[in-house]
């Protein structure tokens, strides 16, 4: 918890405005829902993947 606040605390709004600016201007309109897309499939598949280990786990734990 106290890493969390030490590196957000760091970053206001207006450095994420600025970071947002960057990635914009890196990537551009058009490629950024490609890579949001692509980023939300990977966090749907670790979370599918966490979850079916702890089935297994329970199952395991169970037998």
């Amino acid at each position: 918890m106290i890493l969390q606040t030490i590196f957000l605390g760091f970053v206001g709004p207006w450095q994420w405005i600025i970071i947002g600016l960057a990635i914009l201007l890196l990537f551009g309109g058009k490629k950024l829902p490609e890579l949001m897309k692509g980023l939300g499939t990977g966090i749907k598949e670790f979370k599918n993947a966490t979850n079916s280990d702890e089935d297994e786990k329970k199952e395991e734990s169970k037998k």
